[in-house]
């Protein structure tokens, strides 16, 4: 069942301890990147029928990609999705809290930016399927010389695992085996889908 987007900007999880003390949870935040990805799919006639959505403020090992109907300003599906673990090429290593965001090839690192998703073709990973990626801002055009796609991995969970993190990729998006065939029975029929990757503040 479709979940409808919340429009209220910073929404946050509370949850209640023994000792009386709260912690506040960063939820991702998808509503106020809406608009401009709308806008950003027009110009530049991209799929106007969904697109994704990462915040990659939110703990990876929580549901931090959205799958966005454009038309029904609706979420079709959350996933835990993946971040690079950095900690080459002179950066720090990423925690799960933390990412360490780079676009220098052979860093390991996630790069923030807008994203193209192109031709499907063979993954040695998970379900064996992977789509390419092509950047589409300077924090990230570097994705399809340094071979990052969007693909699957047989260690991430479809569930959420917090306070546990997701497994580290080498700097693609990499969601469970059950995500990625969803995604790609959905990336079957569609051409030129934005990925949108930000850390929202």
């Amino acid at each position: 069942m479709k979940a409808n987007i919340l429009f209220i900007a910073g929404v946050f999880l509370t949850q209640l301890f023994a000792n009386g003390e709260t912690e506040v949870l960063n939820q991702p935040e998808y509503s106020s990147k809406l608009k401009e990805a709308k806008e950003f799919i027009n110009r530049n006639k991209m799929d106007s029928t969904v697109c994704f959505l990462i915040d990659m403020k939110v703990h990876s090992g929580k549901k931090r990609f959205a799958v966005l109907d454009l038309k029904g300003d609706s979420i079709l599906r959350e996933i835990i999705v993946c971040h690079g673990s950095a900690g080459s090429r002179g950066l720090e290593s990423s925690g799960p809290e933390n990412p360490v965001f780079s676009n220098i090839p052979g860093s390991y690192a996630s790069s923030l930016g807008k994203y193209r998703i192109g031709k499907r073709s063979y993954s040695n990973w998970g379900i064996h399927i992977h789509y390419k990626l092509h950047g589409l801002d300077s924090t990230n055009n570097n994705a399809f010389k340094r071979i990052i796609v969007l693909h699957s991995f047989i260690g991430v969970n479809q569930s959420e695992v917090y306070p546990e993190a997701a497994p580290y990729s080498l700097g693609c998006p990499m969601v469970s085996n059950e995500d990625m065939t969803y995604l790609d029975e959905l990336l079957k029929t569609k051409k030129n889908v934005l990925m949108w990757i930000y850390h929202q503040e």
